[in-house]
């Protein structure tokens, strides 16, 4: 059986201001052309199909549209939801758009109940566990305390039992939304840390053929068995050296596997440029960048004059400009946020309290700290379901 694995849409969401519903249009018409010239059986989305909990209408607008391309070609879609989606929203009608073959997985309730394809070789299982937040799932899987490793093993637990009562020689897929230990990160995703741990590690997934990730933006493979998709399209400069792409995946008898990447189409290139400005606007290495969208950082030690308007005369699609000027790193006026950069919360406030009262957090002070930032990234989370 032959898969085309992608996830991490995020229809609707722009690029530092500019709009992608066109890039995003035209990734959806080369994954349908995809489909069809490559012999695709089943199509897998891992979610973060949209941007945000109650997207734009354009952008519910074209994901309507690839949907009725898919089901037009008769050919097999299983989706989850990311935890930039709204499960209940994405999820609404998901029984009567399952007929047309398009599988909206969106229920933690539904985690070992599978979609069940079948090809020469017998049948294929895949299982779609949609993001799982802990503080709102750990109830329905009975685990003591919220974590992302807590919640993933048992869902992961159901998904093997039902596995073990299936006919032998019945292959497995796989789809879920997490950070898997190994994975690197990039800026466009959004924090999902608990407890002070975001990752789980890729033992979690044990037993089945292929695991199809999503939520990392950089396409990777954690294990030959355990890959990422990453997204379609870059969302952050450092994506830059990001080859975007799907993966192709041919699921042979006895779970042996293929796997090939199908590159996306790249609206415009990205460059991260960083040094003088006069530099910058002088050096003839840099005109393979002139026509990319480009983020420069500019390290004069003296801010310059008119830096945008001067810069976009050569990079007519500058879209962030920072300054970072050349300074000893003891330097009292070093930037606030040159000295935060790369710190979690977690670690920022227990900076305060050294700051405040000239000794760090002992360990039950930093376990009530990281308590308040998880029961505040979980009502947020619930905060955007219900709007």
């Amino acid at each position: 059986m032959r898969l085309l694995h992608t996830s991490d849409w995020h229809l609707g969401r722009a690029f530092h201001r500019v709009n992608m519903l066109g890039a995003q249009a035209e990734f959806v018409g080369h994954l349908v052309t995809t489909v069809r010239e490559r012999g695709v059986d089943a199509v897998v989305v891992s979610g973060d199909v949209y941007d945000r909990a109650v997207p734009p209408l354009a952008a519910v607008e074209l994901f309507d549209d690839v949907l009725h391309r898919l089901a037009g070609l008769g050919v097999p879609t299983v989706m989850i939801s990311g935890n930039h989606d709204s499960a209940r929203r994405l999820g609404v009608g998901a029984g009567l758009i399952g007929r047309a073959g398009i599988h909206l997985r969106t229920d933690a309730a539904a985690c070992g109940t599978p979609v069940v394809l079948t090809d020469a070789h017998g049948d294929v299982a895949f299982y779609g566990l949609p993001y799982l937040e802990p503080a709102l799932v750990k109830d329905h899987f009975g685990v003591d305390r919220a974590g992302h490793e807590a919640v993933l093993a048992a869902a992961m637990d159901q998904v093997r039992a039902d596995l073990a009562a299936r006919a032998p020689g019945t292959r497995s897929v796989v789809l879920a939304h997490a950070f898997v230990t190994g994975g690197r990160a990039s800026d466009s995703e959004r924090d999902i840390t608990v407890g002070g741990v975001a990752a789980v590690p890729a033992g979690v997934f044990d037993g089945v053929d292929y695991v199809a990730l999503g939520h990392l933006h950089g396409s990777q493979t954690i294990t030959e068995r355990v890959r990422y998709s990453g997204s379609p399209l870059p969302y952050s400069f450092s994506e830059a050296d990001h080859r975007k792409s799907m993966w192709l995946v041919d699921l042979g008898p006895g779970g042996a596997l293929g796997t090939e990447r199908v590159d996306c189409p790249v609206p415009r290139a990205l460059a991260r440029l960083r040094g003088h400005l006069e530099d910058l606007l002088a050096d003839p290495a840099l005109a393979r960048h002139e026509d990319a969208w480009v983020e420069a950082t500019l390290t004069d030690p003296v801010r310059p004059a008119d830096p945008m308007a001067r810069l976009t005369e050569r990079f007519p699609h500058t879209l962030s400009l920072a300054f970072d000027p050349e300074r000893a790193p003891e330097d009292p006026e070093v930037s606030y946020a040159r000295r935060l950069a790369g710190r979690s919360e977690q670690e920022i406030a227990e900076d305060f309290v050294a700051h405040v009262r000239g000794a760090g957090p002992d360990p039950s002070e930093r376990s009530v700290l990281r308590d308040a930032f998880d029961a505040v990234r979980a009502d947020e989370s619930v905060r955007e379901v219900a709007r």
